[in-house]
């Protein structure tokens, strides 16, 4: 299967857009998640100041799993970006074709 310049500059052009919106809408996400956890917990230790013990630790396990859904994102992004065996092989292809190889 023989892939010209103009379908590899597309595909590359599409995977960066995924990309930059597998990295941005997460780091958006964890951002507003981490600003309601501390608004909330805040809220809670207000309420019942002898609870913030237990709060604070809840608190940083709700932070661990709002941490992990935007680092597994930028991970499956750069895996996109930097290991895409597609356009590896195609722009293989086409190079050779475009050398005369």
């Amino acid at each position: 299967m023989e892939m010209s310049l103009q379908v590899l500059g597309q595909l590359n052009g599409l995977a960066l857009i995924a990309v930059a919106m597998m990295i941005a809408i997460p780091a958006f996400g964890t951002a507003i998640g981490f600003g309601m956890l501390g608004g909330k917990f805040l809220e809670g230790v207000a309420r019942q100041p002898e609870l913030s013990g237990m709060l604070l630790g809840r608190m940083f396990i709700v932070a661990a799993f709002v941490d992990a859904f935007a680092a597994i994102s930028i991970a499956i992004g750069f895996l996109v970006l930097y290991a895409n065996p597609l356009a590896i092989n195609g722009l293989a292809e086409a190079a050779a074709k475009a050398l005369g190889a």
